[in-house]
């Protein structure tokens, strides 16, 4: 609070905010040129109406201008004490203070929600930059909404996922981050258990891609993976460099583990984690030494159809001169 105070102190004593006729302290939106630069919104186009967060302001000079600290009125908690009188501060307000304060007045990468982008963002940046004089601000970056197959996640809905749900049906939690990689920043996306459990399938055979490959060599750069990164975080780009290079019978071994190990100092998906299987039940046990005496009668309809049940059941087998092997995928 005290922050938040000396804040609006100062922007009251640049001239870029002013006591309201109500007694309310508000900041004067014509007083900083570059107000849209974030959504595009021009002053001159915004229209009395468009949301606030309170909806009795008529102390305002100006019906874009937004309140940095309200009088108490007729409310009875979650009040302070302010030089203008007992009351609250604007939505705003907090997120420039915390940041001038907690981060030395410098910002490298600030993220939020599209919903966030205006006004809370466009009037976080007009009170920062007024009160550090630049850009406090490097890089500004928005999320889309995210949908959950086709519709958008609400308790009503009975749709909201969370890691939990993913953990309890034997997933990766990781798998959550994998398909958010491959779908970009600034587009909606639609989230769906089948993408859920694609990107499991693929992050575990990824993970048995590098463990097979040995621990001998280093983390190798790969260009298109790091422009694909440095160009707006375009990470479905680097996602499907790295299933290009899995599927290159160019690149050996060693170096496909290197090069993904490069990637993952981004991606974040463990990949150097050894992978885990589940315990092989009675059951697959069965079928596998079914198929395998199949095989030995030549009853190739009968391999096949087992070599289908156990592909349902996440088991990958692989016939070669010594015989069959399996593995989970």
């Amino acid at each position: 609070m005290p922050g938040m105070i000396s804040s609006i102190t100062q922007l009251i004593e640049s001239k870029n905010a002013y006591v309201g006729t109500d007694g309310s302290v508000y900041f004067d939106a014509t007083s900083f040129p570059t107000y849209g630069a974030i959504s595009g919104n021009r002053l001159e186009a915004l229209k009395p109406g468009h949301r606030y967060e309170f909806t009795e302001e008529g102390g305002k000079r100006f019906h874009a201008d937004w309140a940095l600290w309200k009088l108490a009125g007729a409310r009875t908690q979650m009040i302070w004490d302010s030089p203008w009188g007992a009351g609250f501060p604007g939505w705003h307000i907090e997120c420039t203070a915390m940041s001038i304060d907690l981060l030395n007045a410098h910002v490298d990468l600030h993220v939020g929600g599209i919903d966030l982008r205006f006004p809370h963002h466009e009037n976080e940046r007009a009170q920062s930059n007024s009160l550090t004089g630049d850009e406090t601000v490097t890089t500004w970056v928005h999320g889309e909404h995210l949908l959950f197959e086709g519709r958008k996640m609400s308790k009503s809905a009975g749709n909201v996922v969370l890691l939990s749900d993913i953990i309890a049906r034997g997933l990766d939690p990781l798998a959550l981050r994998f398909t958010f990689l491959e779908n970009r920043y600034r587009s909606q996306m639609d989230l769906s258990w089948a993408s859920l459990d694609a990107a499991h399938t693929t992050l575990k055979r990824w993970r048995r891609l590098v463990a097979e490959a040995g621990t001998d060599s280093d983390i190798k750069f790969d260009q298109e993976v790091s422009d694909s990164l440095t160009t707006d975080l375009d990470t479905p780009r680097a996602m499907q460099r790295l299933r290009t290079i899995e599927k290159d019978v160019t690149i050996g071994a060693l170096d496909k583990r290197a090069l993904f190990l490069f990637a993952d100092q981004v991606l974040g998906l463990d990949l150097d984690r050894a992978p885990e299987d589940k315990a092989l039940s009675p059951e697959l046990q069965a079928l596998i030494a079914e198929r395998g005496q199949a095989r030995a009668n030549k009853d190739w309809a009968a391999s096949d159809a087992i070599r289908d049940q156990l592909d349902a059941a996440g088991i990958e087998i692989s016939d070669g001169a010594d015989g069959q092997s399996w593995r989970w995928k």
